[in-house]
């Protein structure tokens, strides 16, 4: 198949490329300028890599041209700052998909794959773990937003016909996370371990998350795909809660040694629990987690020090 991957060349992005790559699928990634490709390609990889604005209609209709499915990764913002200006939010991102949409819909494009957030659009837990039924209480800009893309995607699946598949991902960690930014707590807890410095825990570290190798979530894209169902709206999980000190002591375990916490005041954004079911996609997909916590944080570990 031809894939188009908006946000190929981020850390899930590249990891998604790579497996459908694998998988034998031609590949075209969508970043913006002066974003370099990820690795050098192999010259018998059918690999096409485009730079543009996603909010320029030129730019998207060019790069979605011919596909069979769009994967779309992008996000301009990030949960923790997105209430500092949501009008960005919603222009940079529920606006700009709406274009895709359209020029899909113009183009004839068939399906498109939409990255959304497990952690975000659910809000605070009614019950545990979270179904694709669970009632949707964002309490952040960035969840909103998403929340908002899947309900446009659901609307141009049932006017226009174009199957949308949405993967509510949970915490998503692994080898190419960003180390210079505060991109997850598996990402900035490591840096810092790896580091020599102290790791800073929000309340007494009992707040519960579900952690997911970057893998496994390349692995729920590359089904998803693939899939000709009649479902559209699927968690992508572990199904397992950690608590941050759980985590911490993973890590410790991992690099063999103590980590030095610092503890900070609980913020009012954190829900205290968040743990995702897997069933739909399991029953579904076909997919499954297949990457322990502590062979993840491994891999990423040894990762990190291989880069830094």
């Amino acid at each position: 198949m031809k894939c188009v991957v908006f946000g190929g060349g981020g850390f899930i992005g590249s990891t998604i490329c790579d497996r459908l790559l694998k998988d034998g699928h031609e590949v075209r990634v969508f970043e913006r300028p002066r974003v370099p490709p990820y690795r050098q390609f192999d010259a018998n990889e059918p690999v096409e890599w485009l730079t543009g604005d996603l909010l320029s209609t030129y730019d998207v209709s060019s790069a979605i041209r011919g596909a069979d499915v769009v994967l779309h990764l992008v996000s301009t913002t990030l949960p923790k700052s997105s209430n500092d200006d949501p009008i960005y939010d919603v222009s940079s991102n529920l606006v700009a998909t709406l274009q895709m949409l359209n020029l899909m819909r113009e183009q004839g494009i068939p399906k498109i794959v939409f990255i959304s957030s497990g952690g975000t659009v659910y809000g605070r837990p009614q019950y545990l773990p979270i179904d694709e039924s669970h009632p949707t209480e964002p309490m952040v800009s960035y969840g909103i937003t998403k929340l908002a893309i899947e309900k446009y995607l659901l609307m141009y699946q049932a006017l226009y016909r174009i199957k949308a598949i949405i993967l509510r991902v949970a915490n998503p960690y692994g080898e190419r996370q960003r180390i210079e930014t505060a991109q997850g707590a598996v990402g900035v807890f490591l840096r810092r371990a790896l580091q020599g410095e102290s790791i800073e825990v929000w309340g007494d570290g009992s707040i519960e998350r579900d952690f997911l190798h970057v893998s496994d979530v390349a692995d729920a894209f590359a089904k998803a795909v693939m899939y000709s169902g009649p479902e559209s709206v699927f968690n992508v999980s572990s199904g397992v809660g950690t608590s941050i000190n759980e985590l911490v002591a993973v890590i410790e375990r991992v690099l063999g040694r103590k980590v030095q916490r610092v503890t900070k005041p609980g913020r009012a954004f954190d829900v205290p629990v968040s743990v995702l079911s897997n069933e739909a996609a399991r029953r579904e997909l076909g997919w499954q987690p297949c990457i322990h916590l502590d062979e993840g944080i491994a891999r990423t570990a040894s990762w990190m020090v291989a880069n830094t």
